[in-house]
């Protein structure tokens, strides 16, 4: 496996795949890596000659007083991870190169980013979106693996590679959870013993809709109502939103779910804030 650290470099190195016919699958992450960041880069590797994985803590994605200092990071594990699936190469760019003095063009996707996250951290994905520009621009993939868990982000980059014709296949896979049910984050290593327990209340808030619409329950009133009141009921968990909303657009849906959905919730456990979500359609689920 390579490690790359220059912008240049990485450039130089993708027109090489390029001009050998490789197809390039591309994983961006911001380390820490966890089952869920290996699962993209397998899939990144099944439909791809070369695998590329981005180590890189955004800056611009990080509001003041979120947790850019303190973000969990350990580069030699996070490689020798990626070395073990079989990366091919690692991108680990210094955010003086990314962002360089005098930077001032920003990425902005109108409507999918306003709601939800988009509300509670409002330059959050104008950090997201033009980060990503940047590296589609660097790493030059013809495949980019992004994760379901953060729905909306993927949402996100399926508009704005398709509004910009970057022409790059995005590939979304499924949440992967711990044993017990909860979302892999590498911010789950902030929660102590306890908050790890009170975290689960989300998993089951989704569970007990994915029952309801199971059973026949289309409102979604009342499937918000039976989240949310399981969310309360576990006392140390405070709720920051739930939602239900179309997929692809990030819509609120109205009344009863017609076709498909995407149960969204987002709480903070102590000072640990997690997300979590679930599709549900025609009687079936995607988490």
């Amino acid at each position: 496996m390579i490690i790359i650290e220059s912008i240049e470099e990485m450039q130089r190195a993708a027109d090489r795949l390029r001009v050998a016919s490789k197809r390039i699958g591309f994983v961006p992450t911001m380390g820490f890596l966890h089952e869920g960041h290996l699962d993209l880069l397998r899939l990144a590797k099944q439909r791809c000659d070369t695998s590329i994985m981005s180590i890189f803590v955004n800056p611009t994605q990080f509001a003041a007083g979120e947790d850019l200092s303190t973000y969990p990071r350990d580069f030699e594990r996070d490689c020798r991870l990626a070395e073990a699936i079989g990366c091919d190469i690692v991108f680990a760019p210094e955010a003086e190169e990314m962002y360089p003095p005098n930077d001032s063009t920003w990425v902005q996707v109108e409507d999918v980013g306003k709601g939800l996250e988009g509300s509670v951290r409002p330059t959050h994905f104008r950090g997201v979106s033009t980060v990503v520009t940047k590296l589609f621009h660097i790493v030059r993939p013809h495949v980019a693996v992004f994760g379901q868990k953060d729905a909306q982000q993927a949402a996100l980059i399926r508009r704005m590679t398709a509004d910009l014709h970057f022409g790059i296949d995005i590939v979304i896979a499924p949440i992967r959870r711990e044993p017990d049910g909860l979302a892999m984050s590498s911010r789950n290593t902030y929660l102590s013993n306890q908050e790890r327990k009170e975290a689960l209340a989300l998993f089951r808030a989704l569970e007990i809709a994915n029952a309801l619409f199971s059973k026949g329950e289309r409102h979604v009133d009342t499937l918000r109502h039976a989240v949310e009141e399981e969310i309360l009921r576990s006392g140390n968990v405070q709720l920051d939103y739930t939602a239900i909303v179309d997929p692809d657009s990030f819509l609120p849906v109205e009344g009863n779910i017609e076709r498909k959905a995407l149960i969204a919730v987002a709480a903070r456990v102590g000072k640990t804030r997690l997300i979590d979500n679930l599709i549900v359609r025609n009687g079936t689920t995607q988490s």
